[in-house]
C-alpha cells in the first residue's frame, strides 16, 4: 500500500548581523529567508507501492517565510511573508522507468547519519550542475533504472534521465526553458566494485529576451539543444558561432567500494560550459569527493566527506586567439576556426546572451560556492534579477561530519574553507589571468570559511513508554552557523524549530 506522510516544521533564523550565514541558505531549495526571520513548511505525500509492478505516489510541499527587511523591486518593502510552492508533483513507475510530474526536488547524494531531512554532507549533494540549492522548476523527468547491456553478463549496465522544466523567476530572460539529459553508464568490476562514468547535461533556451524578444520555441530548435548544436541563420549571432541557447552540464567519474560493514565512493565531478570543457581540456577542474560511511547509522561518528574544489583553469586563459601557422596548414580554409581557437576562459554557469546565467530565484542552481552577482557588494536580493554569477573560479576544502549524539539525535558536522578569485573577465582583487600565459600574474584570492553544526533531538527519547504515541512524532531542529572571512560579511547564526511527522 502507499504510505502517507506529513510533516509540518517550524523553524525560526537569527543573524548577527546583514544576511544569514552561508550554510544557513546554501542547499536548501531556496527556501530559507535572505536575513533573520523564520520558515514554515507543510509536507505530504505517499511513497511507491514495492508490491507492484505499476507503482504511483505524489508529493505537495508548500512553504512560507518571514523576512521584515526584504526590498521591493523599487527600494521599499513587499510583504513579509514569502508564498513558495516547493513540490507539487505526481510520479509513475513501470518496470525500470519513472514518470516524474510538476514541482519536485532533484535527487541528492551523500546524506549523513541516514537523516535526509539534514540535507547532504556534500556542498554540491553529489551533482555539480545541479545542486538543490535553488528553487525547483516545473516540468518533467522520465529516469531509467540501470538496465544490463546484452551479452555483458550483468557487469556493464546503463541509465539515465530526460527532462524538461520551465523557470519562473524575475530574470533576464524571461520564461527561459530548461532541457536536461542524464547518461550513465555502470561497470559492475567485482561484486563489490562498481565504476561509472555519466554526463549531465543541462540546455536552457527559448524565453523572451530584451533585446531580441521572443526566442522561437520550435521542434528544430529543441533538436539542436539535446544535440548540442548552433543555432540556424535565424538565431543570434552568438548562437549560430557556439550553440544555442545556454548550455552546460557536468561529467562524473565515481567509483563505489561495498564492504563489510562500511561504503567507500571517490567521485570526480567536472563541469563544462562549452566543448572544450566537455573534451576534458579544463582538467584539473572540478568537484573531488571522498565518502565514506558506516552501514550503521546509529553510531556517534556514521559518515565522513572530504572534498576539493577547483575551478581556475577552465580550459586556458584565452577565450579567443589567432591560429599559428602550423594549426592553419592542417584546417579547412572555410572552417570558422581557421582564423581563430576558441575554447578557455569558459566562465562556468555565465552566459553572454541568457545573462542570467545558471541562477533560479537568485540563486546558483549547480556548486553554491559559486556565488551568484552581487554577493560581495551586498546588493544581491533572490527578488531582484540576477545576472549570472560573480565567482566561478575558487580553490576550496570542505570537511563533513555526521554521526548521532548518544546513539539517538543525528547531526551533521560542515566546514568549508574557499579562495575566491571571481571570473577571468572581473577577478575579485588585482590583475586577472585572462589573455596572459598561465602562471605570469599572481593572482590574489578573497578567503572565506564557513561552518555549520545541525542537528535534531527526536523528542521520544525523553518520553516515557505510556506517552510514546505522541512524542515520537516531534523532533526539535537546531543549527549553529559562522562565516569569516573577505567574501561574505563576518556573521554568526543559528536556527531553532520544531517538526511534526505523522
Amino acid at each position: 500500500m502507499n504510505d502517507f506522510i506529513l510533516s509540518l516544521m517550524l523553524t525560526g533564523a537569527l543573524s548577527s548581523g546583514g544576511p544569514l550565514p552561508f550554510w544557513m541558505t546554501a542547499n536548501q531549495f531556496g527556501l530559507m529567508p535572505e536575513r533573520s526571520g523564520g520558515l514554515a513548511v507543510v509536507q505530504a505525500g505517499t511513497q511507491f507501492d514495492t508490491s507492484k509492478e505499476f507503482q504511483w505516489k505524489w508529493g505537495v510541499s508548500l512553504a512560507a517565510n518571514y523576512d521584515p527587511s526584504r526590498p521591493g523591486k523599487e527600494g521599499g518593502r513587499t510583504a513579509d511573508f514569502n508564498l513558495m510552492a516547493d513540490e507539487l508533483y505526481a510520479s509513475a513507475k513501470w518496470k525500470v522507468f519513472t514518470l516524474d510530474a510538476g514541482l519536485k526536488r532533484v535527487d541528492i547524494d551523500f546524506y549523513g547519519a541516514g537523516t535526509p531531512t539534514l540535507g547532504s554532507l556534500s556542498t554540491t549533494g553529489g551533482h555539480i550542475a545541479w545542486s538543490g540549492n535553488a528553487r525547483t522548476m516545473p516540468g518533467y523527468m522520465i529516469t531509467m533504472d540501470p538496465v544490463a547491456v546484452p551479452f555483458t553478463n550483468g557487469h556493464f549496465l546503463i541509465h539515465g534521465a530526460w527532462g524538461d522544466f520551465k523557470t519562473l523567476d524575475n530574470r533576464y530572460v524571461q520564461g527561459a526553458l530548461v532541457h536536461r539529459t542524464k547518461v550513465y553508464l555502470l561497470f559492475k568490476i567485482l561484486p563489490q566494485l562498481d565504476f561509472q562514468i555519466g554526463l549531465d547535461h543541462v540546455g536552457v533556451w527559448g524565453g523572451t529576451h530584451p533585446k531580441y524578444g521572443k526566442m522561437p520555441v520550435t521542434l528544430e530548435n529543441y533538436l539542436r539543444v539535446i544535440t548540442g548544436s548552433h543555432a540556424s541563420s535565424e538565431g543570434t549571432s552568438s548562437d549560430q558561432k557556439n550553440v544555442i541557447g545556454d548550455q552546460r552540464g557536468g561529467e562524473v567519474f565515481r567509483l563505489d567500494w561495498r564492504g563489510d560493514g562500511w561504503k567507500l565512493a571517490l567521485q570526480h565531478d567536472v563541469p563544462y560550459d562549452d566543448g572544450s570543457g566537455m573534451g576534458l581540456q579544463n582538467f584539473p577542474d572540478g568537484v573531488n569527493t571522498v565518502w565514506f560511511g558506516w552501514d550503521d547509522k546509529d553510531r556517534w561518528v556514521s559518515d565522513l566527506l572530504f572534498e576539493y574544489e577547483y575551478s581556475r583553469w577552465q580550459s586556458g586563459t584565452w577565450h579567443e586567439r589567432p591560429t599559428t601557422e602550423e594549426e592553419r596548414a592542417k584546417m579547412d580554409p572555410d572552417h570558422i576556426k581557421y582564423i581563430k581557437i576558441v575554447g578557455g576562459a569558459d566562465n562556468y554557469f555565465n552566459n553572454s546572451g541568457y545573462r542570467s546565467g545558471w541562477t533560479h530565484f537568485g540563486r546558483t542552481v549547480g556548486l553554491p560556492l559559486f556565488f551568484p552577482a552581487g554577493t560581495h557588494a551586498g546588493t544581491w536580493t533572490s527578488s531582484g534579477v540576477t545576472l549570472g554569477v560573480e565567482n566561478n573560479r575558487i580553490r576550496a576544502h570542505h570537511v563533513g561530519i555526521a554521526g548521532k549524539l548518544f546513539r539517538k539525535a543525528p547531526y551533521k558536522l560542515m566546514l568549508t574553507y574557499s579562495q575566491n578569485y571571481g571570473i577571468y573577465r572581473k577577478a575579485y582583487v588585482g590583475e586577472s589571468q585572462l589573455g596572459k600565459p598561465w602562471g605570469t600574474v599572481k593572482e590574489t584570492p578573497l578567503r572565506q570559511v564557513s561552518g555549520a553544526f545541525v542537528g535534531e533531538i527526536p523528542l521520544s527519547v525523553f518520553s516515557r513508554s505510556g506517552i510514546d504515541s505522541v512524542w515520537r512524532h516531534f523532533n526539535v531542529t537546531y543549527g549553529f552557523y559562522a562565516d569569516k572571512g573577505s567574501v561574505l560579511p563576518d556573521v554568526m547564526g543559528a536556527t531553532f524549530g520544531l517538526r511534526y511527522t505523522l
